[in-house]
């Protein structure tokens, strides 16, 4: 017998209803005590003596609570610590790397990084969905997909400063420093020339052609279930066991306009599918970021094409070239010499 049709599976209200072997906390709940330990506060207090109670719903006030509280509390001390250190620094001028500028920067940075990480990075949403969705019985496919994301957040915040050597390096919070980030990164690692980048932009724009092509479709294709006068969405009843839209018809529509095998005959693959290409294609751009960040950098052409004379002939690597220079010069002006060729004379076109 398949192991998944012997599996007892947990209903909904398992989750609200919690009897003597359920007083445990689980662990999308504990997941909070890897965080900044300076939460652990009278929300941690209320909630196991709440919990403890014979009522379900003061246990289940006591979670709801205790969880929005602590998400509240970690976006806010982040804020504060950040605030904090940087007034700590004001007041200590002309210091340089004395003990005292040095405790300064182990104490509060601890706790601003302890604090907001896992807030930036998503790492705590991540684990809170897979939780829950093993608590509702699902399948752990959400909590795969959403990893994406999570592991490009991850990159950019955490694993490229430590590979870079500073937290300073890492991509900051807001419009222009997040360009101002995309233009240094494109500038020192030349990131468009990298393949895993390529990857990562075929996934996203694949996704969003994929998921136009198939809601389309599916909009195309409805069982219309109400009259002319009516909006056909009015004709679907939640939780109803009918198909609502005709899958033959949109398989037949799509295999005629490409050809009959790049159309799904099967929706549980399709949707597969249009889960898996955006999600492997972002997983690719974290690594790169994460392989760039230790300076495994794109592919590059600086030795530029010659004639038979030695003359340049001048190709879009290098114009490549010579705007990741102009770039990088720019963002360091005190660490590097702007080119004369490039302030003397005309920039090269490419026909």
């Amino acid at each position: 017998m398949n192991f998944r049709e012997t599996r007892k599976r947990k209903p909904v209200g398992s989750l609200l209803k919690l009897d003597n072997q359920h007083r445990k906390p689980p662990l999308h709940w504990m997941v909070w005590c890897f965080d900044d330990p300076y939460l652990i506060d009278r929300n941690f207090c209320i909630y196991y003596c709440l919990h403890c109670c014979a009522s379900s719903r003061y246990r289940w006030y006591s979670k709801t609570c205790f969880w929005i509280s602590t998400l509240r509390k970690q976006y806010y001390l982040g804020c504060y610590y950040s605030y904090f250190c940087s007034y700590r620094f004001a007041l200590l001028p002309d210091l340089g790397s004395s003990i005292r500028r040095k405790m300064v920067i182990q104490r509060w940075s601890l706790r601003t990084n302890c604090s907001t990480l896992l807030t930036w990075c998503s790492l705590l949403t991540w684990v809170v969905s897979g939780s829950l969705v093993s608590d509702l019985g699902m399948r752990p496919w959400i909590a795969v997909a959403y990893s994406a994301p999570v592991a490009a957040a991850t990159a950019v915040f955490l694993i490229y400063p430590i590979g870079q050597g500073s937290f300073s390096d890492g991509m900051p919070l807001g419009i222009s420093g997040t360009f101002n980030f995309m233009i240094v990164f494109q500038a020192e690692h030349n990131i468009l020339m990298h393949p895993f980048h390529m990857l990562g932009v075929a996934g996203v724009f694949g996704g969003s052609l994929f998921s136009a092509m198939h809601g389309s479709l599916v909009t195309s294709s409805l069982i219309r279930e109400t009259t002319e006068n009516e909006s056909a969405n009015e004709g679907y009843r939640f939780g109803q066991e009918e198909e609502t839209y005709n899958i033959v018809a949109a398989h037949g529509y799509f295999g005629r306009l490409i050809f009959q095998y790049a159309s799904f005959n099967n929706s549980r693959s399709l949707h597969f599918f249009l889960a898996a290409w955006p999600v492997v294609g972002i997983w690719f751009t974290a690594l790169g970021i994460s392989t760039m960040a230790f300076n495994l950098n794109g592919f590059n052409f600086n030795q530029s094409v010659v004639d038979s004379q030695g003359r340049v002939i001048n190709t879009w690597a290098d114009i490549i070239n010579r705007a990741n220079l102009g770039m990088e010069v720019m963002h360091e002006r005190n660490a590097h010499n702007f080119p004369l060729d490039l302030a003397a004379i005309e920039a090269p076109t490419n026909g």
